[in-house]
């Protein structure tokens, strides 16, 4: 299981040019992230190095921010790759409600990183269909 860090922003320029300045100055390392933008407002979430200390830099400078569970899985580099674990939740009656792309470091392979609902749940079905988690 991993963490992640959910940051409420204001849709301005610049902004997530702040958000990673916070980060570099705690040294945190950003490992996948995805931005959700509305009109005003938008919504990052990152999967970072040290979630703790970003929660709290970032509360520091002013963002409202939250942490979420989410699910690191390994996925083969390959065409079918994504499309062979989203069928696999489905045939369990799992819905996604978001999914975005980072990848491991150690082994080069992509990760797909992921919430649902009864998360906990879907980790311990992953793990029985094979999928390799972080």
């Amino acid at each position: 299981m991993l963490q992640q860090v959910s940051i409420f922003a204001e849709n301005s320029k610049g902004t997530m040019q702040k958000i990673t300045s916070v980060l570099l100055q705690e040294q945190i390392n950003i490992w996948g992230s995805v931005t959700n933008d509305s009109a005003e407002y938008g919504i990052v979430r990152m999967v970072v190095s040290e979630p703790e200390q970003a929660l709290v830099a970032l509360r520091q400078a002013g963002y409202l921010t939250q942490l979420n569970d989410v699910l690191g899985v390994e996925v083969e580099d390959k065409v079918e790759a994504l499309n062979e674990l989203l069928l696999s939740l489905a045939d369990s009656n799992i819905s996604v409600n978001y999914i975005y792309l980072s990848f491991n470091r150690d082994s080069g392979k992509p990760v797909m990183i992921l919430h649902a609902d009864e998360i906990w749940e879907v980790e311990s079905c992953l793990k029985a269909k094979g999928f390799a988690l972080l």
